[in-house]
Order: C-alpha cells, then structure tokens, then sequence
C-alpha cells in the first residue's frame, strides 16, 4: 500500500540526522555541536559523505568479495597478532561506517575525532565512506576493501557467519574493559568464546505519547495516528508487546521469532494500519509528526524525547516497559591490509575521548560510560548511561536466523522478517 507524508520525504540533514529546521519545528535552536547530527542509522539509502581529502577511489560494490580480494570465509586474517601489544601501524586506514557516526572537520568545523587519531597512531585514514543504511552497508562491504567496519546487530551477525570480520583479541584494547558486561556480551559481536564486535553507540526504541498516557507498549499498534520506526527490526518492537498480551504465543527473545510468533507480531502492527500513520526513517519524520499533532504516539529514541523537553514540548516516555534497542560495533575485516591500524582503531573509538565526541554528535549512548560528561552529558542521561536496571528493560537487537540465534527450535531469518515489512509498509 502506498502512502505519502513523511515516510517518503527525503529531506538534507546535517550528517545525515537533525536538521535545523527539526529544532525550529519543536521550538529550540541550538548549536549543531552541542545538540548532535541526530541518528541516523536508519535513514534511507543515499549517497555517502564527502570523502575524505585523501580519499581513494570509491571500491566495486557487491555483498561478496571479487576476484583478486582476500576477504571471505577463506580470507586471511589479519596478522600479525600479537598477545601483549598492537604491532607497528601500517600507515594507512580504510572505513565504513553510518553517516554521521564518523567526522573530521567537514561537516562541522571542531566535529573532528579522525585527525586526533591519526596523530596518535600515525595511521591516516585514506578511505572514509558512510552510509545510510544496514542494506547499503551490506552491498559496499567488501573485506579486501576496508579494515574496519561498524555494521548494525541486524548485519554484524551476517558478516560474522560469511567469515568478513575476524576475532578480535580485546585485551589490546585498553577501554574495552570499561564497557558494561551486558553489552559486551550481546550476542551479535560473538560468537562461542570468539570476540568479533566492540560495541560503539546505542540507543534503545521508547514509546513516546502526549496527552493521556498509554497503558503499555501494545497501545501503539491500537491505534491508526502513531509512528513507527520504518524497518523490519521494528517487529520485534510488536513481539515484546505481545508477550504479555499473548502469552499463549510464549515469546522470549523478540528477535527469535518462529513463523506463528511473526504472524502474531505483523498482524499486530497491520491491524489499524492507514493514511494516518507515519513510518519515519529520518529524525526529522518523528519530530515533524509530533510537533504538528499528527499522531499522538509513537516509538522513537531517548534523543527525540530529550529534544521535545527541551523545547518544553508535552511530549514524555512510557518510564516503565520493556523496550527494544540496538548498539552498533566495530568490527575488523577478514580482508585488512592494515590489520594494525584497525586494532589502533579499535582502541581509539572505545576511548572516552572518542567516544564523548561520537555521542555528542550522533545522540547516540556511548558505550563506555566514562564518555558520559562534558558534552555528552546530556546524551547519556536520557539514555540513563550508567543505571543497570534500566538498561535491564533493553532488548538488544540480534539477527533473526532459523536456528532461533542457536537456541534450538525452527525461527524465521531476517530475509523472512524484511519481506514481511516491505509487503506492510508498500
């Protein structure tokens, strides 16, 4: 079913993310550098950023490496190892990444933490291509292309069972150990004992209202004037729902789902489906369908909501339900030609110092909580960075797979779940 509004407009924003006017449609203007970019992971395919002044060429796309790359389940691996320290850097450094999660000073002057990395390790980043989305990711990454990658849980699984990424040995990162066990233990950096993702920023999916407040999470699917975060991760947001309004269906993990449980949760969300409602992709969407009375819920990020208390907006958060929430990693490639400046990589973006700018910027939660002060301050607490009971409410988002993520028992893929999205939303 088609729709116009929101969903399909496609608007220039600063990094991909909030735009000015998006602070003028809530009321406030603030300095780009202080209020973020805005996230924008889940944006529509677009072009990438503006490469980096040393830039090279833009690498062949293809979800698989091409003749001539050593990527693949039989790439190599980066080498050398070492056990007690990072080897001498090789000089030069290629990235993927969302726009926005990665600046060096273009989009705004002093939004900049790749210059003070290459002047720590001496690895210049040659390549710094960004992106917009988790399947315009899948179709760039090429492992003999890049040394690091920072793909969403929704991906990280998949590079991980193709053999793109290899394992990475966390004790030459120094913060790694600063990071929360829950979210270095999520299963979609790991796999068995092997390390494969160091988690960078999250961010969880709160149902936000105004006026009388909901009784649960279900109330956003009871509903045709609500917002719904447009992709097909946003099931698993229905089968959290449903877990205590059917408990008949005996959903545990809302990412695990078995083809009745898939049903259940597309039902769910098509059930008051209409012109009304809005599936947002870009921040703006959101903020826009709030700030104009469009729709009286929806399911949006602790950014949004911390944006509409600041511009004094009778907007709120439902404090006290489970959510779903995701965190993107940092991943090495099995093809790195440069697997020692992807392991100084790794231990720069897990600092505190790079990764207050990050959260700064995106709104995004830092994954280490030593990064909550300063500017990010505000960022972490929305997120409420730090507080273990609430980070217990988070769902963090794995790859739906058959194997139910190993559990046993017969689930549906996410080729399963994406195909069931697009059939709702066209």
């Amino acid at each position: 079913m088609g729709r116009d509004g929101p969903r399909r407009t496609r608007r220039g924003a600063l990094a991909g993310g909030l735009t000015l006017a998006a602070c003028v449609a809530v009321g406030t203007v603030t300095s780009a550098g202080t209020m973020g970019a805005g996230p924008a992971r889940n944006a529509a395919p677009a072009s990438t950023g503006s490469p980096s002044p040393a830039s090279t060429a833009t690498p062949g796309r293809g979800a698989t490496p091409g003749p001539g790359t050593t990527g693949g389940p039989d790439g190599r691996r980066p080498s050398p190892k070492p056990s007690a320290s990072i080897g001498k850097g090789e000089g030069i450094l290629r990235v993927l990444t969302f726009q926005g999660h990665v600046e060096y000073g273009t989009t705004l002057t002093g939004v900049d933490w790749v210059s003070s990395f290459e002047n720590r390790t001496g690895c210049r980043v040659v390549r710094l291509d960004r992106v917009r989305s988790a399947e315009e990711m899948a179709a760039k990454f090429r492992p003999g292309s890049y040394d690091v990658v920072s793909p969403p849980p929704e991906l990280a699984g998949q590079l991980v069972a193709e053999g793109k990424v290899a394992p990475i040995d966390t004790g030459l990162l120094a913060s790694y150990k600063d990071v929360p066990e829950r979210l270095r233990e999520l299963p979609s950096t790991r796999r068995g004992k092997e390390v494969f993702g160091v988690p960078y920023l999250w961010s969880a999916d709160e149902v936000l209202y105004r006026g009388e407040r909901p009784k649960g999470p279900q109330d956003l699917y009871d509903d045709e004037r609500v917002a719904i975060r447009d992709t097909p991760m946003s099931l698993a947001g229905a089968a959290l729902a449903l877990r205590k309004a059917r408990p008949d269906l005996k959903i545990g993990d809302p990412f695990q789902l078995t083809p009745e449980q898939l049903d259940a949760a597309v039902e769910l969300v098509s059930r008051h489906d209409g012109p009304g409602r809005v599936y947002w992709r870009e921040s703006l969407d959101v903020i826009r369908a709030f700030a104009t009375d469009r729709v009286r819920l929806g399911g949006a990020l602790p950014y949004h909501a911390d944006l509409f208390a600041r511009a004094g907006r009778p907007v709120k958060a439902l404090d006290d339900a489970p959510m779903t929430g995701w965190a993107d990693s940092w991943m090495l490639s099995s093809g790195a030609a440069s697997p020692n400046c992807g392991y100084r990589w790794l231990d720069w973006i897990t600092s505190p110092t790079a990764q207050r700018a990050a959260a700064a910027w995106t709104g995004l939660a830092p994954a280490n909580p030593k990064a909550c002060g300063g500017e990010a301050r505000r960022v972490c607490d929305a997120h409420h960075a730090g507080d273990a009971a609430w980070l217990k409410r988070v769902f963090f988002a794995v790859r739906p797979s058959k194997d139910c993520g190993g559990a046993g028992g017969e689930c549906t893929d996410y080729t399963d779940w994406t195909k069931r999205w697009k059939d709702l939303v066209e």
